[in-house]
């Protein structure tokens, strides 16, 4: 894969985290997410993430995110401690142009960011028919849904969770359309939580 991709439509990745029963934070709210983190910080998880979200020159998070990650990784990537892939995963994220979605911010100040203009899909429509690579969501639910309520999402990159959270906010609700995926990767990790990529069947 490679990030020159001006003459085809760009590929939407929605990346994010389930529980064995579909959650994505638990009964605690949505910050009730320390299920994942055994999950997160294995090799594998982080070569996965690493994979995912290489060819990708823009990345699209909601507020939360975009605070929460902004507030973490720049740091890491100037950590020589920190894992090598976590350290790719951090400099690539500062370097990515990041659109965010947000009805409260009136300015955005990690560097390569701006507050999108549109909603989620309209935003990605424009985004597709400018040059570039990956588009890329990173774990904003709001953003994920909104765009598979759109159909404007071309591929799923789910790490499942060995756990049951047993309440919580989910990603898929009814509602959404129809539509069918193809599985066309797959990695276990060392937690025992499994990689996926599907990639919408059209």
């Amino acid at each position: 894969m490679t990030n020159e991709n001006s003459n085809t439509t760009r590929r939407v990745v929605a990346n994010i985290t389930l529980s064995l029963d579909g959650r994505v934070s638990g009964l605690g709210g949505e910050y009730d997410m320390g299920w994942i983190v055994p999950h997160a910080v294995t090799e594998a998880a982080r070569d996965h993430m690493v994979r995912v979200t290489g060819p990708a020159t823009t990345a699209l998070l909601g507020r939360k995110n975009y605070q929460g990650f902004g507030g973490f990784w720049p740091a890491v990537a100037k950590d020589e401690n920190a894992a090598a892939q976590d350290r790719t995963f951090a400099q690539w994220l500062d370097a990515v142009e990041k659109v965010v979605f947000s009805t409260t911010l009136t300015e955005a100040p990690w560097p390569n960011s701006r507050i999108a203009g549109a909603g989620p899909a309209d935003e990605v429509r424009k985004l597709r028919a400018q040059p570039g690579g990956d588009i890329v969501v990173l774990a904003s639910v709001s953003v994920i849904r909104a765009l598979l309520e759109a159909d404007e999402v071309d591929r799923l990159s789910i790490t499942l969770a060995p756990e049951i959270v047993g309440g919580g906010r989910r990603l898929l609700d009814d509602g959404l359309p129809a539509g069918s995926w193809s599985l066309t990767d797959l990695s276990t990790t060392e937690s025992g939580a499994i990689c996926l990529l599907y990639d919408r069947t059209r």
